[in-house]
């Protein structure tokens, strides 16, 4: 397979913008000059690497040749780096990670931020329990997962666990919740859910008062925002520990002694590269300081 650098970054960009024109406008070159590379790429190959719609979907076989390009590109950054280049003129490299939202929202952007001269970040938020799929497509080279067996071709790491608590404010408490969180009160006192792929609320839900319970439910789908409306008394809702300091006014926890642990991991590409790395060292270090380590039941 006779590739060059060219035809790789071309893959990349066309994937990262979706389009042709937005590759083009990321390289500084015509629509035409990335077509034409693209094609030379599949010529290489022998494969379909892209269906060119809008945006652009990736083949399987075009999976493995994006793995390929950005390993590559995060490689000659590293070399460029150890050879002393100029900092001024060098591609600074792109690191796509996938992040669940409410580590976005907390502590991931504190512990990525001291790096940010040196990597430009590609975030992609999604679910915890969904982050993996994306290593697994080669869309990502990192992700915070809630899986900690390895995605073939990543290691894994334990990075700790995010506690969440059922809350709300001291008056929604007293209007749907006067003698506590019974049953019959969480089958009909409104709940705040992020998304529909977010299982916290009804994990809390299930086992409290019974598969069956089906209260109204307001779908938030943005971090800050979800603390929100649990703070204006939209409903209810688990709200992690990171994000309830300083709200002890605001909230109050419906059942003290109830919690939801989310255990996080980190994977990334088995990959030798310095930047790789120092991420790593970076996020591990944050989780460090953020994450608690309860024992998971």
């Amino acid at each position: 397979m006779d590739v060059d650098l060219a035809q790789l970054r071309a893959l990349d960009a066309t994937v990262r913008g979706g389009t042709l024109e937005a590759a083009a406008r990321a390289l500084h070159v015509t629509p035409s000059a990335i077509s034409q590379r693209l094609r030379a790429l599949e010529v290489a190959t022998g494969r379909i690497l892209l269906v060119r719609t809008k945006p652009v979907q990736v083949t399987e076989s075009g999976q493995a040749v994006l793995r390929l390009a950005r390993e590559v590109d995060l490689l000659t950054a590293d070399v460029a780096c150890l050879l002393g280049g100029d900092p001024a003129h060098d591609r600074v490299p792109t690191l796509p990670i996938a992040v669940n939202a409410d580590s976005m929202a907390t502590w991931v952007l504190p512990a990525l931020t001291p790096l940010a001269d040196d990597v430009c970040f590609d975030l992609y938020r999604e679910d915890q329990e969904h982050t993996s799929a994306l290593l697994r497509a080669g869309t990502v080279m990192a992700a915070v997962t809630a899986d900690a067996e390895p995605v073939p071709g990543c290691t894994s790491t334990r990075l700790g666990g995010m506690r969440y608590r059922p809350m709300a404010t001291p008056g929604f408490a007293r209007r749907w919740f006067p003698a506590g969180p019974t049953p019959e009160a969480l089958a009909r006192a409104p709940v705040v859910v992020f998304d529909r792929k977010d299982d916290l609320q009804h994990r809390y839900l299930h086992a409290r008062a019974g598969s069956d319970v089906a209260p109204p439910v307001h779908y938030v789908p943005a971090s800050a925002d979800y603390v929100a409306a649990v703070g204006l008394g939209l409903g209810w809702g688990m709200v992690p520990d990171l994000q309830a300091r300083g709200m002890t006014a605001e909230l109050v926890a419906l059942d003290p002694a109830a919690t939801v642990d989310v255990v996080l991991y980190w994977q990334q590409w088995r990959l030798r590269s310095t930047t790789l790395d120092r991420v790593r060292e970076a996020v591990l270090a944050a989780a460090g300081r953020e994450l608690d380590q309860p024992a998971i039941r």
